[in-house]
């Protein structure tokens, strides 16, 4: 699905094995995940959007990798979130409309508006209806005077938001967790492109992992208690579960390693022999050793990331980093 100009920066394309880590859109789920996994399997090399991760099995795993003590990114972004919450309120100001990019549980934006003076919406957007709502309803109990209204939209697509409530001075973006780096630079650069023009007149907030010490990105993507790799394998086990697939659990193994030249980490579902696979009525043979590409995370320096936003319509304002410089969080404001 393309969006021919978003309004600011290059055109907007969704990713493919590329595009961010989401979820199902509700009511289309079937037919977007059928289709989508039959046209990977299908290609050359085999691929599918990290997107289709997140069923409900999906997205408990990852709540789960959150927790890892090899993941960081979490843990970092909320101590950064944390620790400037101060000087991020007066930069995004008060009386604004907050909209986060595949909301999530919520936990993150917590941090953000109980730092924000008299934020008067939040507009949390996220492609799985009853996770969407689920999370909103916590929020509605612990902040009954903002205003909560959630969307269910593929954020990688074209989207509408609600008209901006009364009293809202601007709209903020909230795009926490480096969700930005699944998406390959030029999608990425759309992306942002098409932020701007829903974000004009305001700002955006955006987390962004960092290149560093691949033991540590191989340790993140390869956790001790194996939690990644089911959340990977669950991939397989979501077509058997929605789409009549026979995928063998112990046919395929995760496989996730850093790209230094590509600076990006790759995810594969590795087959371990060569196998015929039946997926919605069609049939497909996977080689020994042939792989199923789910997923990238580009990660970036603090300087091509500022470029990259720059180039897509945002006027790079502050950043802030840890002190191993493991991730960054970003203020970009709409030029």
């Amino acid at each position: 699905m393309q969006m021919s100009d978003p309004g600011k920066g290059p055109s907007w394309k969704a990713p493919t094995t590329d595009g961010a880590r989401d979820r199902p859109l509700d009511g289309a789920e079937d037919d977007d995940f059928r289709s989508a996994l039959l046209a990977g399997l299908a290609a050359t090399p085999k691929r599918v959007s990290c997107k289709f991760f997140y069923d409900a099995e999906g997205s408990a795993l990852f709540d789960r990798i959150c927790t890892l003590p090899e993941y960081y990114p979490t843990r970092v972004e909320l101590d950064l979130l944390e620790r400037h919450a101060g000087e991020l309120a007066v930069l995004i100001g008060p009386d604004v409309e907050l909209v986060e990019f595949g909301a999530g549980s919520g936990r993150k934006v917590r941090r953000l508006l109980d730092a924000l003076r008299r934020p008067r919406a939040y507009v949390p957007v996220d492609i799985s209806g009853e996770h969407l709502h689920q999370a909103a309803s916590r929020l509605r109990a612990d902040y009954p005077r903002l205003g909560i209204r959630p969307v269910v939209a593929d954020y990688t697509r074209a989207f509408d938001l609600p008209p901006s409530v009364s009293g809202a001075q601007r709209r903020v973006g909230f795009f926490p967790g480096s969700t930005i780096g699944n998406f390959a630079p030029e999608e990425a650069a759309g992306f942002l492109g098409m932020a701007a023009a829903l974000l004009d007149g305001g700002g955006l907030l955006i987390g962004v992992d960092l290149i560093k010490d691949p033991a540590l990105l191989h340790a993140a993507y390869n956790d001790s208690q194996g939690v990644t790799a089911a959340f990977n394998k669950n991939l397989l086990a979501r077509a058997n579960r929605e789409l009549g697939a026979d995928f063998a659990d112990d046919g395929f193994a995760h496989y996730a390693f850093y790209q230094p030249l590509a600076r990006r980490v790759e995810m594969h579902l590795v087959s371990l022999v060569a196998q015929r696979v039946r997926v919605a009525g069609r049939e497909f043979r996977f080689a020994t050793g042939e792989t199923l590409h789910t997923e990238n995370s580009y990660k970036y320096t603090v300087e091509e990331f500022r470029s990259l936003a720059a180039q897509a319509g945002f006027v790079p304002r502050r950043y802030w980093t840890d002190a191993a410089r493991l991730f960054s969080l970003h203020w970009l404001e709409v030029a």
